[in-house]
């Protein structure tokens, strides 16, 4: 590209005669430049080649200009939110820095799957000490959080352990974040705390990859508030809390006004948007996320005592939370501020539809007479300990499987930055770690903890030292993974191959084959308890370990499975872990499962062509022959 008009008559190298009165491209104005190279179709590699050609282009294209702006919003728009408008700042860099945090990213999470594959599903598994190679590049958390988004986006099919283990490595940065938050929060004085902010964070940490902010829950009770107001209107056009513009700070003292606000609150939440208690499924842990409380229109007592408590404030009435055994409640004064007895009080029930209830009729909800520490006000740090304890034991009373010990998990990280020196929780704690076999040196500093805050504890503490050092020093030195190749004598039995997708004859589930053995492998308590005993071929037949559409994860009869009529997709959470893609008839085993049954790929592939192209190359033939006879049909008439 010429950087300079040729004189007259001098030749250019390509041996034309160039028009001493031609304009070329580096004599157009700076800022035409700019849109030109900004044209959607121009990539980086264009702009970097277009830059190279001489010092007027470098310049238009300098890191600060609007044309490695362009290219920076144009290849990653989710990152502009972190970008004031107009802001000027080094683009280049910018991009340079995001495309390399990709890069490591991506060869990070690729590695993962080879330290960190096991056949059997560990529940509850975390990756552990690989989370930390993310936080060690030192590079800007929304790069990394964005390069995961884009990996969790691609093609649904493929690529499905990359996403597996993206998807664990973007949960993990995420519940970080969210804990530094909710420190932050902690850290507040308490009468800038907010129930509903603590709430919401609690929501985030046990949901990290739903998008739920504050702002938006905040604009979703000002919907709320605007309804209630327009309620209030047509009661009492008058009314001081509709001179009072959205987000004002502001208490109503005349108790009838009062009156007003909570009957006109209980009108539109519980008959207008029929809000109610959940009595049918109380333990369900959506009850307690105040995102799902908005969306479902329904939750226990404290999420919805939160939610009447927010409302009532945005409305000039203050309500406070109280702590009554196994049924939360607000209070609301009847006297002059100040008052601490327990009579000059109302009690709201917002789970019964903000009944309205004396000190005596509260005892009637419990069934049994407390003391007056109870009708007592509490913290909004209280609020949320009551809040995550109702989710820890929700946790605990699961069913050991992946989702229960995960909200123990979630709940126990939560309960233990509230309240950091429990030690219930932090042995609970511990022994979960131990168990899922997760963790072991932050098991570890647990107990060491524990033993500095209560010496009583040190048989349980010693019990489990000894077990944790026993698991550290067996992880130095790991068993080789076994490898079953069909073709060995012991295995001429097995019928099936990994990745098909099957149907359990008896129990109608659809699931896809991830694992299996010659013969049932369970101890015999489980084989009494599960009735392997009246199977045909009983326990003396392979045991395939299979991923059920449901999300559960069972061990099957040979007897009992078929391969499905129309292969479709499972819906299992931990597909990823096993295979690579789905490919329409079947899953395709990642390199860590090929490698544990390195002839199963070709055994699959094989019953896939006998199962399901057969039928759809019969079908084409079929076609094919009704095609010509209705030819010959219209030809001979």
């Amino acid at each position: 590209m010429a950087t300079s008009v040729a004189g007259e008559g001098q030749q250019c190298l390509n041996g034309i005669i160039c028009d001493p009165q031609t304009k070329i491209l580096t004599d157009l104005p700076s800022e035409l430049l700019e849109h030109i190279l900004c044209f959607p179709v121009l990539q980086h590699i264009d702009i970097c080649n277009v830059s190279s050609c001489c010092k007027r282009l470098h310049d238009v294209c300098h890191g600060r200009g609007k044309v490695w702006g362009h290219q920076y919003k144009l290849r990653w728009p989710r990152l502009q939110r972190f970008y004031r408008q107009n802001e000027c700042c080094d683009w280049l860099k910018e991009y340079k820095t995001r495309h390399r945090v990709g890069i490591q990213i991506r060869r990070m999470v690729e590695s993962i799957s080879k330290r960190f594959f096991t056949e059997v599903p560990c529940v509850g598994q975390v990756l552990g000490d690989s989370f930390a190679e993310i936080e060690s590049l030192g590079m800007p958390e929304h790069f990394c959080e964005d390069e995961l988004l884009f990996i969790l986006n691609t093609d649904k099919r493929k690529s499905l352990t990359l996403k597996y283990y993206a998807k664990k490595i973007l949960y993990f940065l995420r519940q970080q974040n969210i804990l530094r938050s909710l420190k932050m929060f902690l850290e507040q004085p308490v009468e800038q705390q907010s129930a509903l902010e603590g709430a919401v964070l609690v929501d985030q940490y046990c949901n990290p990859l739903a998008d739920i902010t504050l702002d938006s829950i905040s604009a979703q009770l000002d919907e709320i508030t605007e309804k209630v107001k327009k309620m209030l209107r047509i009661k009492n056009p008058s009314h001081p809390t509709l001179r009072n513009a959205q987000g004002d700070c502001f208490v109503i003292e005349d108790f009838d006004l009062q009156r007003q606000v909570v009957c006109a609150i209980n009108s539109v939440l519980y008959e207008q948007l029929q809000y109610k208690g959940n009595e049918f499924d109380y333990y369900n842990p959506l009850n307690s996320y105040i995102h799902q409380v908005l969306l479902r229109h329904t939750g226990i007592p404290i999420s919805l005592s939160v939610l009447y408590m927010t409302l009532a404030r945005k409305l000039g009435v203050q309500l406070e939370p109280v702590n009554f055994p196994n049924h939360f409640l607000l209070r609301w004064c009847q006297k002059p501020r100040g008052s601490e007895d327990i009579y000059d009080f109302v009690y709201i029930d917002a789970f019964g539809k903000g009944k309205q209830l004396t000190a005596k009729e509260c005892e009637y909800l419990i069934g049994h007479q407390v003391t007056a520490d109870y009708y007592s006000a509490i913290s909004t740090t209280e609020v949320l300990l009551r809040m995550v304890g109702n989710l820890l034991n929700i946790g605990k009373r699961g069913e050991g499987n992946e989702k229960s010990y995960q909200l123990l998990r979630d709940s126990l990280d939560l309960y233990l930055t509230i309240n950091p020196d429990n030690v219930q929780y932090l042995l609970l704690q511990a022994r979960l770690y131990f168990h899922l076999g997760i963790w072991p040196e932050k098991v570890l500093d647990i107990l060491q903890h524990i033993q500095a805050l209560d010496p009583s504890q040190h048989g349980a503490v010693g019990y489990l030292v000894q077990h944790t050092l026993e698991h550290i020093q067996h992880k130095k030195h790991p068993l080789a993974p076994e490898t079953k190749s069909r073709s060995t004598p012991e295995h001429l039995e097995v019928q099936y191959s990994v990745g098909l997708i099957m149907k359990h004859k008896r129990s109608g589930y659809n699931c896809v084959i991830y694992g299996w053995d010659p013969k049932c492998t369970m101890s015999q308590e489980w084989i009494t308890t599960m009735r392997v005993h009246q199977l045909s071929n009983g326990a003396n037949q392979p045991f395939y370990n299979v991923l059920v559409q449901d999300g559960t994860c069972r061990y099957a009869a040979q007897e009992n499975l078929e391969p499905h009529s129309a292969p479709l997709e499972i819906g299992h959470p931990e597909v990823g872990r096993y295979f690579s893609e789905f490919a329409d008839t079947h899953y395709v085993a990642n390199e860590e499962l090929q490698a544990r049954y390195p002839e199963d790929t070709r055994e699959t592939l094989g019953t896939v062509q006998k199962l399901y192209h057969r039928l759809t190359t019969s079908g084409d033939q079929d076609q094919t022959l009704a095609s010509d006879q209705n030819t010959h049909q219209a030809m001979t008439m």
